[in-house]
């Protein structure tokens, strides 16, 4: 089968809608969790009162979590 007669399914990734990032995430770094605000590119302002029932909440969701900078590179 030449590539011209190929069945479009093929490429059907190219067109998919990808799924949305999440605004919120959980980052690791030097043993200490934090929340993590994507769209801000900066950890968020998380009472530490509240910090830890914020991250349970936050795995019971299924919110990404790592130990990788979630943030974009700063200009």
């Amino acid at each position: 089968m030449s590539e011209r007669t190929e069945a479009p399914e093929r490429w059907a990734g190219l067109w998919q809608t990808p799924e949305p990032t999440a605004r919120w995430v959980i980052w690791n770094t030097d043993g200490t969790s934090m929340v993590f605000d994507r769209e801000l590119n900066m950890p968020a302002e998380v009472a530490d009162s509240d910090l830890r029932e914020v991250l349970r909440r936050m795995r019971a969701a299924g919110a990404p979590e790592d130990d990788e900078y979630p943030g974009r590179a700063c200009a």
